[in-house]
């Protein structure tokens, strides 16, 4: 059987950094990640459907008995995985050269 070629890098969404970023930095619930990110619930949620469904984060729930204990609901926790280190910093990257093609981001000249 012949082999397929890899697909090309697509770069996730400027929204989608954002959520990415802020588990990269060891937010993990949505709540915080709205905080962290300024985006609402109705973007950040669908965004980590997304994330964890293309294998960027991955979830967990905390135990009944600790939200209990907190007279909360549980909370469901999100981490980064290693392709979504991978997808984060090669869009990062993605995002900064596009700016500075289209003259948006201009670079600081080097002191020396």
């Amino acid at each position: 059987m012949p082999r397929q070629a890899p697909k090309p890098f697509k770069p996730v969404s400027l929204s989608a950094v954002a959520v990415l970023d802020a588990v990269a930095r060891r937010i993990r619930h949505g709540f915080d990640i709205m905080d962290a990110t300024g985006l609402p619930s109705g973007t950040v949620y669908p965004i980590l459907g997304r994330l964890e469904r293309d294998g960027y984060v991955r979830s967990k729930w905390e135990s009944h008995a600790v939200a209990q204990r907190e007279k909360r609901p549980p909370r469901r926790y999100y981490e980064i995985t290693a392709a979504g280190s991978r997808a984060l910093a090669a869009s990062v990257e993605h995002y900064r050269t596009l700016g500075e093609r289209l003259g948006l981001v201009t670079r600081k000249p080097s002191a020396g």
